[in-house]
């Protein structure tokens, strides 16, 4: 079907209930035939799509910097890794191998992935679908503060318009498979 990348946390002391929602997603994911794309880490929620992902038959690619190799425990059990020598060469690689764009819970890497992919596709850099899955309200504060700024005049309705916000794992696949259709 589709090649999904999939930004999420790669740190450690997350919560169980965030790493449920990852193995779900990676599951899902599988389940409905794609792939998945991700930063190429084996711990955390990254790890969790991951494992989640290849159990249920999914091709799986990671992408990582030479540097996070340790930090992020390279997912050496990936069908396909690729060890770059930059975030920027990670960052490139994952977006010329998507289709799409899944955002679950996670820091400010998290954040920084979904701020540059949102963005590129709101100046019609790509066309490729951005979702969100704003488990249990994790991002609530970050769509008050987006809220705030179209308000103001800082973001334009279209490129909020770009940005799908869901809220539940069938919900974000719905969002995915339409817009990939279309």
């Amino acid at each position: 079907m589709a090649a999904i990348c999939v930004y999420c946390a790669s740190g450690t002391g997350i919560a169980e209930a965030y790493l449920e929602l990852a193995t779900a997603v990676g599951a899902r994911l599988a389940a409905d035939g794609h792939t998945l794309v991700s930063g190429g880490g084996r711990v955390s929620m990254m790890g969790a799509v991951a494992r989640a992902a290849r159990a249920g038959g999914a091709h799986t690619t990671g992408v990582i910097p030479v540097h996070l190799q340790g930090r992020e425990i390279a997912d050496t059990d990936a069908d396909e890794l690729l060890v770059v020598d930059t975030m920027r060469e990670r960052k490139k690689a994952m977006d010329d191998r998507a289709d799409a764009f899944l955002a679950l819970p996670g820091g400010i890497g998290t954040l920084e992935e979904l701020f540059e992919v949102w963005t590129a596709g709101s100046l019609t850099m790509h066309a490729k679908p951005v979702v969100v899955l704003d488990h249990d309200g994790f991002y609530a504060p970050l769509w008050a503060f987006l809220d705030g700024l179209h308000e103001r005049g800082f973001v334009r309705a279209e490129a909020l318009d770009r940005l799908h916000r869901v809220d539940t794992v069938d919900a974000a696949f719905a969002v995915l498979d339409r817009l990939l259709a279309e």
